[in-house]
């Protein structure tokens, strides 16, 4: 009998480790990456989509928003020691193991540091992308648009895609992604949530 026990114990433990120590395994596995590098011309091209925004886009703005989402981009990678690929570094702030470093937090950060600059041609919004299965989660991300437009004019900036190599396209045009205002996709949860609790009573 307490074979037994000890048996069903031991098996319910070895599954409780598996998880992470395979999280584990993957991360040494992937090692370190390298920080991601801009050059000279992914800047200049992302300042120029930022400039044809708007003609009242100002192009020293334009020029400072490219080398800013680039360049923190990178620092935002190594501030969050990302070393493996997006999905696994997700797992791994999920697990505890790491503290930050999920889309969320990529896009958080990349509106709040280019809301410093205080442009007066460019503003930041949020955008969350549904999932289209329920096989995978929201994805967030920061864009960059022209003042007084809405995200669907803007561009997105999306460090987390690549693990902090900055992916951008204008938001309409992103093939993997299907973007809505942060705060409609909030409400919308939220009324999903009120609408299950309500009939569950």
């Amino acid at each position: 009998m307490l074979t037994g026990i000890q048996n069903r114990f031991g098996q319910s433990m070895m599954k409780t480790l598996i998880a992470p120590l395979m999280i584990l395994a993957a991360a040494m596995l992937a090692g370190c990456a390298a920080t991601p590098t801009a050059t000279k011309n992914d800047v200049e091209a992302l300042s120029l989509a930022i400039r044809s925004l708007d003609p009242q886009v100002d192009a020293e703005e334009a020029r400072r928003a490219a080398e800013i989402a680039y360049s923190h981009s990178a620092r935002l990678a190594e501030q969050y020691n990302v070393t493996t690929s997006p999905i696994i570094h997700n797992t791994l702030v999920n697990s505890g193991v790491k503290d930050r470093g999920i889309c969320v937090h990529y896009a958080e950060d990349m509106q709040a540091r280019l809301n410093q600059e205080n442009f007066q041609t460019l503003t930041m919004l949020r955008a969350i992308a549904e999932p289209k299965n329920e096989f995978r989660i929201d994805h967030s991300t920061a864009v960059i648009a022209a003042t007084g437009d809405g995200i669907h004019d803007g561009i997105v900036l999306d460090p987390w895609r690549h693990g902090g190599k900055l992916y951008w396209s204008a938001t309409i045009e992103d093939p993997r992604y299907n973007w809505e205002p942060r705060l409609k996709v909030l409400r919308r949860k939220y009324e999903r949530r009120i609408a299950k609790e309500a009939a569950a009573e």
